[in-house]
């Protein structure tokens, strides 16, 4: 699924879902290496316990994050299979 950011310097999320698990997670655009790392920490997690994680991070003054984002195209992810 692609999920467009906003709020942040990376501007689009590419992320795969088997079950309720998190397979892969790419970012276009912003901290190359933090989002690298957010990246891999997910990969093999389950979809609630990444929201729960990354809900709400906020980045400086931003009212959202690159891991909010994530947070918000996973919630995303879940209405559209309901």
């Amino acid at each position: 699924m692609q999920y467009k950011t906003s709020g942040t310097c990376s501007t689009l999320i590419d992320f795969d879902v088997d079950g309720d698990t998190i397979t892969s997670v790419a970012f276009t655009g912003g901290c190359n290496g933090n989002l690298k790392g957010i990246c891999a920490l997910v990969s093999g997690m389950k979809v609630d316990d990444a929201i729960s994680k990354l809900k709400g991070i906020k980045c400086g003054f931003k009212n959202t994050s690159c891991p909010d984002q994530l947070a918000r195209a996973l919630e995303t992810y879940k209405a559209q299979q309901n």
